[in-house]
C-alpha cells in the first residue's frame, strides 16, 4: 500500500525547486567567519572595544558592576559599502589572565581550524601603566601556546602559511598618501624590502596582534600633581616638556619595541568614537589580509580580485598625539623608535625582553630583564595589600596548663596570689585565699577575739557574783558544785584568770608552732563553745538560785 502511494504520485517535484534550495545553503557556507579575542584584565576597556568592533551600542552598567562571564561572546556581520555580507565577525572576550578562563578558548577556538582568520587584541589600561611590560609578556606567551595547537603535521602546515602571509604583509607595507588610494593590494608593488633588524623575531605562527592601549585620555587630564589614584606616574608635574613627557613617551619606545618583534601595530584610544572607529578599520584590515602570492604575482604582475583587501587602512602612522597614537604593523623599525626620544636603546630593550622570555616559569627575574628594567622607569603605584601577619602556632593548651604546672612546681615558695597582691601592704598569705590585706592580717583577728572575751567577761560579772555565794554556801555545807566552768572574779588580772578559750599570740611562739590553718580552725571553734558555755552557765545559775532557799528553810528546820 506504502509503496503504491508512492508511485501512485502525480508529479516529481520541478527540478528548479531543489536547485534554489541547494544554492541558498551554498551561499550561506560562503560567507566566511572572521574571530577577533580580546585580552585583558578587569576594567580595562574591553567591553567598549567589543562595542565598536560589532558597532552596536554600549552597555549602560558601568565597568565596576558588569558582571563577566567565564568567555564573553557576540557577533554581527560585517558588510561593505553595497550592504552585501562579506563576513560574519565573532568577538570572544576574556576576563583576566587567570587560567581557569584562559584555558577555555582552545575548545572554542582550536588554532587548526581558526588561526588564519583569526586576529589577537591585547588591551593594556593606562590607568595602571606600570603593568605593561608584565601583562604584555602574559598575553604574548599565551599566544605563542595557543598557536601552536596540538602540534601535528596540519597545525605546523597552517603556522607556515601564516607566518609567510603577514610576513609578505609586513614587507609591503607602505604609507598612506593624500591621494586618494585604489581598492588594490599593496601585493602589486614590485619593492620587497627586506625586515629590518629587530622585526618579527617572535610571533612564530604569524598572528595578527594589536596592542591598544585604552583610556589615553588620562595620560595628561586631572590634577597638575599626578598621584597613585590617575595615572599612577608619581608626583610629575604634567604638561609638555619636562620629565612627564619624556616619562610617557619613554613608555610608548618600550611598547613600540616589543610589538616590532612580534610584527604587531600599537593603538592609543580614547571613548571618542573617532578613536574607536580607527581600530575597527585596522582590525577589519589585518582581518583581511590575503594569503600570500606566488612568485609570479610578487614580480609585479596584477594581483587578482580575489587576493585583494577590501579594507585598505586609510590612516597614516601618528606617534606625536599621546592620546590617538597609531603604529600600524610594517612601519615601525629601531630608527624610527629612537628618533622620538634620544638616549633609547631600542637593541638593550629587545635583548631584555629576549632574556625574560627565555627564563623558565618560577626563575627569578634577571637583573637584565625587561620587567626589572621597566620597574625602574615605572615605579609600581598600584594599591597594596596589608602584609599577613606572621604565622603563629599555639600551643595545645593541656599541654600549656602542663608546661607552668611543672615550673610552679620547682619553685614551691612561689604563690601565684601574689601577683594580686599590693607591695604597700603585708605579704602574710592565708590558706583560704590572699589574706594580705590590713582587714585580715592575724594580729587584727587576735585583737577583735581579745576585745570579744573582755566584753564577755563584763556581762556575766552578775552570774560570778550569784555563783560564789551559791559556792560559799556550799562550802559550809562540805559540798562543792560540779560545773566545770570556773569564772575569775570581778577585777582580777588577766594573767590571773584562767580562760577557756584559746588566744591567738602576735607572734609565732604564741601559737605553739601551731600552723595558720590550725590557729585559724581553734579560733572557730572557740567561738562555738563558747555559745555552749554562756548556756550552761545560765543553767547553774538558775539551778542555784533555786536550791538556795532550800537550804535556808532546812536550816530554820533544824534550828
Amino acid at each position: 500500500m506504502m509503496e503504491e502511494s508512492r508511485s501512485s504520485t502525480p508529479e516529481a517535484p520541478p527540478q528548479d525547486l531543489w536547485s534554489s534550495i541547494l544554492d541558498s545553503v551554498s551561499s550561506t557556507r560562503s560567507i566566511p567567519s572572521k574571530q577577533v579575542l580580546i585580552l585583558g584584565q578587569p576594567s580595562s576597556g574591553k567591553s567598549l572595544l567589543a562595542s565598536a568592533l560589532l558597532q552596536k551600542p554600549v552597555s549602560d552598567d558601568s565597568e565596576e558592576s558588569r558582571t563577566d562571564f567565564a568567555l564573553g561572546y557576540d557577533w554581527s556581520d560585517v558588510k561593505d559599502g553595497d550592504e552585501d555580507t562579506l563576513a560574519r565577525l565573532s568577538v570572544y572576550t576574556v576576563p583576566s589572565d587567570a587560567k581557569a578562563y584562559s584555558a577555555l578558548l582552545p575548545h572554542f577556538l582550536p588554532s587548526k581550524n581558526v588561526l588564519p582568520h583569526t586576529a589577537v587584541m591585547i588591551v593594556l589600561d593606562w590607568t595602571r601603566p606600570w603593568t605593561f611590560v608584565e601583562e604584555l609578556e602574559t598575553w604574548l606567551k599565551w599566544v605563542e601556546q595557543w598557536a601552536k595547537g596540538d602540534g601535528s603535521r596540519e597545525v605546523e602546515i597552517v603556522r607556515e602559511e601564516n607566518r609567510e602571509r603577514l610576513q609578505v604583509h609586513l614587507q609591503h607595507y607602505t604609507e598612506p598618501s593624500t591621494d586618494t588610494l585604489p581598492a588594490t593590494s599593496n601585493l602589486t608593488s614590485s619593492t620587497v624590502l627586506p625586515l629590518g633588524p629587530g622585526t618579527f623575531t617572535h610571533n612564530s605562527a604569524g598572528v595578527p596582534i594589536v596592542v591598544v592601549c585604552t583610556k589615553a585620555d588620562l595620560i595628561d587630564e586631572g590634577s597638575n600633581l599626578i598621584g597613585p589614584g590617575t595615572s599612577g606616574m608619581g608626583g610629575m608635574v604634567k604638561g609638555k616638556g619636562g620629565e612627564w613627557e619624556e616619562r610617557t613617551d619613554s613608555i610608548m619606545q618600550v611598547l613600540r619595541t616589543i610589538c616590532l618583534k612580534y610584527g604587531a601595530a600599537l593603538f592609543y584610544t580614547t571613548p571618542q568614537p573617532s578613536t574607536l572607529q580607527v581600530i575597527r578599520q585596522y582590525t577589519l584590515h589585518l582581518l583581511f589580509i590575503p594569503p600570500a602570492p606566488s612568485p609570479g604575482v610578487s614580480a609585479g604582475v596584477e594581483a587578482p580580485a580575489s587576493i585583494r583587501n577590501p579594507f585598505v587602512f586609510h590612516h597614516k602612522p601618528n606617534t606625536l598625539d599621546r592620546d590617538r597614537i597609531v603604529v600600524p604593523a610594517g612601519w615601525d623599525s629601531w630608527g624610527k623608535i629612537t628618533v622620538l626620544r634620544e638616549g633609547f636603546e631600542a637593541k638593550s630593550w629587545g635583548e631584555a625582553w629576549d632574556t625574560d622570555i627565555e627564563a623558565s616559569e618560577g626563575e627569578s627575574e634577571e637583573a637584565s630583564g625587561a620587567k626589572r628594567m621597566y620597574r625602574s622607569l615605572v615605579p609600581d603605584q598600584g594599591e597594596k595589600l596589608p602584609p599577613l601577619p606572621p604565622f603563629n602556632a599555639p600551643m595545645a593548651e593541656q599541654a600549656f596548663l602542663a608546661k607552668h604546672y611543672d615550673e610552679n612546681a620547682k619553685k614551691p615558695d612561689r604563690d601565684p596570689r601574689g601577683a594580686f597582691r599590693n607591695p604597700a601592704e603585708s605579704a602574710t598569705a592565708g590558706i583560704v585565699g590572699p589574706m594580705g590585706s590590713s582587714s585580715f592580717s592575724l594580729p587584727t583577728v587576735e585583737r577583735a577575739l581579745s576585745e570579744m572575751e573582755a566584753s564577755m567577761g563584763g556581762s556575766t560579772s552578775l552570774s560570778a557574783s550569784v555563783n560564789g555565794d551559791t559556792t560559799r554556801k556550799l562550802s559550809r555545807g562540805g559540798t562543792r558544785p560540779t560545773s566545770g566552768l570556773s569564772v575569775g572574779a570581778p577585777g582580777a588580772s588577766a594573767a590571773g584568770r584562767t580562760s577557756t578559750s584559746p588566744t591567738l599570740g602576735t607572734s609565732t611562739n604564741a601559737t605553739g608552732g601551731q600552723t595558720q590553718h590550725e590557729v585559724l580552725q581553734n579560733f572557730f571553734q572557740s567561738l562555738l563553745s563558747s555559745k555552749d558555755r554562756a548556756g550552761q552557765s545560765a543553767a547553774a545559775s538558775r539551778t542555784a538560785a533555786t536550791q538556795s532557799p532550800k537550804a535556808n528553810g532546812s536550816a530554820d528546820d533544824t534550828s
